[in-house]
């Protein structure tokens, strides 16, 4: 599909259908005030505001899918428990599907409560289960997998470490991808890193590639970065890396090609959920066959914008397409071949 101009591109993402495969949960917020410290210990007190609760993981890659215009299937495990319940309703009232959606009695809801004061996170308390999932769920999730595979343009895979993405499983799922021809994106974590083996676009950020290698080096050592982004690539045989780089933008590369990208000045209030957006944005434009210098300028903008917000909120899709025309993104990027 040929794509001439910066409009064009948006509203093609409306056609898309993206599967996200991986870790869900919840995003807990209790919001309040806080102007003196507790009796009983050196901690502040709290005094509730309100409540909220949202979703998070895989599932605010699927909201991020949907705020860009797209149709986003979901695709992971919960726990046949209260939160679960909670889960569901959100995804209802999102109007998200719950077609790929397995429930387990031998797993928790991932949740995650974050204590919040004065736009500042004060505490996070976590409840979840890390374990793999059973041969039986694995089984369950496949046919799911399986039955939402044909409908869509592009899979990502959301690992959280949380257990639904195995590496018993993965090599199944990109498997299934790869004989349909659909293109596949990964949004990894430490302990299946390698596992992607033959994915079209893997997305670590700085930290996740030093710890998945194994290899330490200075943020300012461009050769020692652009020696492991190569080992990277090599070592998954990846059509394509984006690395996230921060507060200094990103850094993309074909294996021949390679680009970076500055950060834009922000006002940064919570850096939670700008990897989601990320991927979701890269996985729309590489189902359009976007250049990869454009696909990672736009991703690069819409993580800085949703960064300026407080907790985890899918990207704005009228604000990014200002800001991506206010830098000429589309015109500028398409062409860079260096």
């Amino acid at each position: 599909m040929a794509l001439n101009s910066l409009k064009e591109l948006f509203d093609s993402f409306d056609e898309l259908t993206a599967l996200i495969v991986g870790d869900v949960m919840i995003d807990s917020y209790l919001w309040g005030k806080s102007s003196r410290l507790s009796p009983e210990a050196p901690v502040p007190i709290v005094n509730v505001v309100k409540t909220e609760k949202r979703l998070g993981g895989a599932a605010n890659v699927a909201l991020n899918v949907q705020a860009l215009g797209a149709t986003p299937l979901l695709c992971s495990v919960i726990g046949d428990d209260m939160e679960g319940a909670d889960f569901e309703r959100l995804l209802e009232e999102k109007q998200l599907s719950l077609e790929g959606i397995v429930k387990s009695v031998e797993r928790v809801t991932t949740t995650k409560q974050r204590i919040i004061a004065g736009n500042q996170q004060l505490l996070r308390i976590d409840s979840e289960h890390e374990t793999d999932l059973t041969e039986f769920e694995e089984r369950h999730l496949l046919e799911r997998y399986e039955k939402l595979l044909g409908k869509c343009d592009v899979v990502i895979f959301e690992d959280y470490d949380k257990g639904v993405l195995t590496e018993r499983i993965i090599d199944k799922l990109i498997a299934r991808a790869r004989e349909k021809n659909i293109p596949t994106v990964v949004d990894p974590k430490k302990k299946n890193f390698l596992s992607y083996v033959g994915v079209s676009l893997f997305k670590p950020n700085l930290k996740e590639l030093k710890e998945g290698l194994k290899v330490e080096f200075a943020d300012a050592n461009l050769e020692a970065f652009e020696h492991a982004a190569e080992t990277l690539q090599q070592k998954l045989q990846a059509g394509n890396i984006l690395i996230t780089l921060s507060e200094r933008g990103v850094f993309c590369t074909d294996g021949e090609t390679k680009t970076y990208i500055d950060a834009h000045m922000r006002s940064i209030s919570d850096v939670s959920g700008a990897g989601d957006t990320v991927v979701s944005i890269a996985a729309l434009c590489l189902a359009r066959q976007m250049p990869l210098p454009l696909l990672a300028g736009l991703a690069n903008l819409g993580g800085g914008l949703v960064c300026e917000q407080v907790g985890v909120v899918p990207i704005d899709k009228g604000r990014l397409y200002e800001e991506a025309r206010e830098f000429n993104l589309f015109e500028e990027l398409s062409e860079i071949r260096n």
